[in-house]
């Protein structure tokens, strides 16, 4: 029998936060690696970051959603680390200029969902409802102008109980991670796109690693999802050509056909009264070009204007 080789056989590092949804994504791209490489040794790197560390502040008060990878992207360039995996949506639009992502799995459901007692037509006048991201913060107060909305940290256990002691009349949550960890049963409504733009890159992992290391590439090539990461080439297109992240109320999703992408992007105030919306459609092959001309034409829809002001706040 021929021993493995070099290539397949080895221990590789897989960074990952602690929380219960982050360990989900690490063991399942452990899983799918040892599916393909079964001489594979594989470790998890558990680390907790600043954005797991300082929960009693609105993420677009520290920093946004790169405080949830920055420490496990040291790690990586520390050398403790192989690859690292994140949620997408976590992931800045910047990396470090020697990391790179050049795998991202099958996407899960992107939408948004509402886990309350009944949908968000039959809520109560002035319902508390909980959320810790402005973008959906400013697509509920369309909805529902009357809602009081307060911040929601924590991991999605956290969140969940913090509902069911009555802190909140509803959480929304996304639903990609709801379906992951097996917790859908409280969930009353997701809400269609039309009615809540999901964040860039929601509901897809991505796997990050060294630039150029061509072992690790070369092990996770084969997990690629080749409709994910057209669509993520377009959204991230999008947020750069904004400058987005979470501390301004940005929302970009692509559907992606056998041969077409359609991209819509959203800039909106954080009291939800003006919003600007763009929808292009164009070939797979110009997905990132398409990304960027939804965000341009956005800048030029008034986005600009609300960007800015948004920045002074």
């Amino acid at each position: 029998m021929m021993s493995p080789s070099p290539l397949t056989s080895g221990t590789v590092r897989i960074a990952t936060r602690g929380s219960q949804l982050a360990l989900w994504q690490a063991h399942h791209v452990r899983s799918l690696l040892l599916l393909a490489h079964p001489a594979l040794v594989i470790e998890l790197v558990v680390i907790t970051t600043t954005g797991d560390r300082i929960l009693d502040t609105p993420l677009a008060k520290i920093g946004g959603k790169g405080l949830f990878i920055k420490e496990l992207e040291q790690a990586m360039l520390d050398d403790q680390a192989d690859l690292a995996v994140h949620s997408m949506k976590d992931v800045p639009v910047a990396l470090p200029a020697t990391l790179h992502i050049p795998v991202v799995l099958a996407r899960e459901d992107p939408r948004d969902c509402l886990i309350a007692a009944c949908p968000l037509a039959a809520l109560p006048l002035g319902a508390v409802v909980g959320t810790s991201s402005l973008r959906r913060r400013s697509q509920l107060l369309v909805l529902r102008p009357d809602l009081e909305l307060r911040d929601l940290r924590g991991n999605v256990t956290t969140r969940l109980d913090k509902l069911a002691r009555g802190d909140f009349d509803g959480i929304v949550l996304a639903s990609a991670g709801l379906r992951r960890l097996g917790l859908t049963a409280g969930v009353v409504a997701c809400f269609e796109p039309h009615e809540m733009l999901p964040a860039v890159g929601q509901g897809v992992i991505g796997i990050e690693c060294r630039r150029g290391d061509r072992r690790i590439e070369a092990l996770i090539a084969g997990l690629d999802d080749p409709l994910a990461h057209d669509a993520i080439r377009a959204e991230r297109a999008l947020n750069a050509a904004l400058d987005g992240g979470c501390q301004v109320p940005v929302a970009g999703h692509a559907t992606v056909g056998e041969h077409m992408i359609s991209m819509a992007g959203l800039v909106a105030s954080i009291d939800g009264k003006r919003m600007v919306r763009a929808t292009q459609t164009g070939p797979r092959s110009a997905a990132a070009a398409l990304g960027t001309a939804v965000g341009r034409e956005l800048l030029a829809a008034g986005a600009a204007e609300l960007l800015a002001e948004i920045g002074t706040l």
